[in-house]
């Protein structure tokens, strides 16, 4: 759980910017998104396929430019 404790002379600006860099790195917002509605296995497993065909793609452009 990200959390950040203030000294007196923290800024509160600071403060949050450390705070959301700790929620993004921990993932929390990313889980919060893929929660908000259910979704069908057969619709996360297409969504699961196309990333991996994209990651592919991805890689077979790079090696082609080397």
């Amino acid at each position: 759980m990200p959390g950040v404790t203030l000294g007196e002379n923290d800024n509160f600006d600071y403060a949050l910017r450390k705070f959301k860099k700790q929620v993004e790195k921990a993932g929390i917002l990313s889980e919060l998104k893929k929660r908000q509605h259910y979704e069908k296995p057969s619709i996360q497993k297409k969504k699961k396929e196309a990333a991996a065909r994209k990651r592919l793609m991805k890689k077979m452009r790079k090696m082609q430019m080397m």
